[in-house]
């Protein structure tokens, strides 16, 4: 189940909730008690190695696929 990050805006403490992605708009309540939250936005990260550029390999003409098919 994927978690959520909100701010609470009466006393500024940011939480996390496990929710389903059809109720992350959904209102939170601050573990304070306060109904004042607004969701922040997350960005995802992408496990893996690091790896240079990829860079294709010349060819003679241009266009889509070498120069072969634009005659």
């Amino acid at each position: 189940m994927p978690r959520y990050e909100y701010r609470c805006r009466t006393c500024g403490d940011t939480f996390e909730l496990s929710r389903p992605m059809a109720e992350s708009s959904a209102p939170a309540d601050c573990p304070a008690g306060h109904d004042d939250t607004v969701k922040l936005l997350s960005t995802v990260a992408v496990g893996g190695a690091v790896s240079s550029p990829v860079q294709a390999p010349s060819s003679g003409g241009g266009g889509c696929c070498g120069g072969g098919c634009c005659g």
